[in-house]
């Protein structure tokens, strides 16, 4: 029953709202990754399909990081349901999260808000054209999310294996002594945060949303003199 009320609702917005949100996310901090290509590949898939694109929202943060420590996804999610979005479009699965049960409690509440997600990549969705839920994507997130999990550990081992052998030919970690990192880069490593510290936002807030340490913030601050 709920299920059918749910289909109703999505069938009701469709005819009526083509509204859109973009959802992107990398890793990395700086420039080192952007959410440049993501986003221009959604605006062209919005307009191929009619789609009103209202908002944009991204994020630099890990994908294996918990819903609640990612803000701009909650943001996202906030405004959609507020706003009554239609369809949230997001570039693939692995954007949404690298964690199997992160990802599924995301659509599971978008699904119960009427909220459909399009994945671009996969060409998937919660809900399909006639309103009806898509019984694959769930076998998908869960088949994707498994492999992403096994790769990310496979990348674990063989970085800690070449650790430990590079140290037990003599190798030493770290930066080498009397090394330090020029002001120029760390302007472009940390110009996310030299930004929220102009900004005046709060130290802590500053390293949960740049995803770094808070000694790396107040290292920043003291350094640049913000």
């Amino acid at each position: 029953m709920q299920s059918d009320i749910i289909t109703f609702i999505f069938m009701v917005n469709s005819t009526t709202n083509k509204s859109a949100v973009i959802y992107a996310r990398v890793s990395s901090i700086g420039d080192r990754q952007n959410t440049d290509r993501q986003v221009l590949d959604l605006r062209a898939y919005a307009r191929t399909n009619g789609y009103d694109v209202i908002k944009v929202f991204t994020e630099h943060i890990s994908g294996g990081k918990r819903n609640e420590e990612r803000a701009v996804l909650c943001e996202c999610l906030d405004y959609c349901d507020k706003h009554k979005v239609n369809t949230l479009l997001i570039s693939e699965l692995s954007r949404l999260g690298r964690k199997v049960e992160e990802v599924q409690k995301n659509v599971i509440r978008c699904k119960d808000n009427g909220l459909n997600i399009y994945f671009q990549k996969e060409n998937l969705s919660i809900f399909q054209a006639d309103g009806s839920e898509n019984i694959f994507l769930p076998i998908m997130i869960a088949v994707l999310g498994t492999c992403a999990e096994i790769e990310r550990e496979n990348i674990k081992f063989r970085l800690n294996s070449g650790r430990s052998q590079y140290i037990a030919n003599g190798g030493k970690l770290g930066r080498k002594e009397g090394y330090r990192k020029p002001k120029e880069q760390k302007a472009e490593e940390y110009k996310g945060v030299i930004k929220r510290l102009k900004n005046g936002e709060k130290l802590r807030d500053i390293a949960k949303l740049e995803d770094v340490g808070i000694s790396t913030v107040q290292r920043v601050k003291k350094e640049f003199n913000l």
